[in-house]
């Protein structure tokens, strides 16, 4: 059995009902194990022209950390409102656990295994924020950052970011907002997470919201 999950985690696949989930891949790990989980599913189904979600959550179990096996290929407009609703009804369980956790897995293509970037604090709202400093993640893969107060829009790549949010002069603390565009698809969502935790490391907590925002 043990040899059949490491061929699964090479070929970035996790099944579920002899369905089958073709993960994202990122080249680093943010969290490498997750203890005392229940498995969702969000396979990728087309319908004539339509692409659809099929979301499975028979075995989640609200007490425990959940971990979102999401197909890579899905759009986010399609993803988001399924992430919402199970939130929501996690939240909303008489039986959960205030410790459980949530979180999305994909592949760690350099070490071949399974690795998870947790979102359980984030609510995503799908709209544009009316306040603070925007990042926006576009669906060409470009890093938008948008200054409310004048609604300036700068193009900054990945290793310049941090530096020119420190740069963005204001009178008080600058609030930064995740923002991603809902019609990218979701091997690009997790990519953008996996840089954003990381980079959450180094801004300070006071200027970070909970909230990432999709339009």
């Amino acid at each position: 059995m043990k040899n059949i999950v490491y061929i699964f985690l090479v070929l970035a696949l996790v099944s579920c009902s002899n369905k089958e989930v073709l993960l994202p891949q990122v080249d680093r790990t943010i969290v490498a194990t997750v203890e005392d989980h229940s498995p969702i599913y969000m396979f990728f189904e087309t319908k004539e022209n339509d692409t659809l979600v099929d979301l499975n959550r028979k075995n989640s179990i609200s007490s425990t950390n959940w971990i979102f096996n999401i197909d890579k290929r899905l759009p986010l407009k399609l993803v988001i409102p399924e992430v919402i609703k199970m939130q929501a009804k996690k939240s909303g369980s008489m039986h959960k656990n205030a410790e459980s956790q949530n979180y999305f897995s994909y592949s760690d293509s350099i070490h071949k295994k399974l690795a998870f970037v947790p979102f359980t604090k984030i609510k995503y709202v799908l709209g544009k924020p009316q306040f603070g400093i925007q990042i926006y993640f576009s669906k060409n893969d470009k890093i938008i950052v948008i200054e409310n107060q004048d609604k300036s829009q700068t193009e900054v790549k990945k290793e310049k970011l941090f530096e020119y949010l420190l740069s963005i002069p204001g009178n008080k603390a600058n609030k930064y907002i995740f923002c991603h565009d809902l019609k990218s698809n979701y091997q690009k969502f997790i990519r953008n997470n996996v840089y954003i935790a990381e980079l959450q490391l180094q801004i300070p907590v006071m200027n970070l919201t909970n909230e990432e925002y999709i339009y």
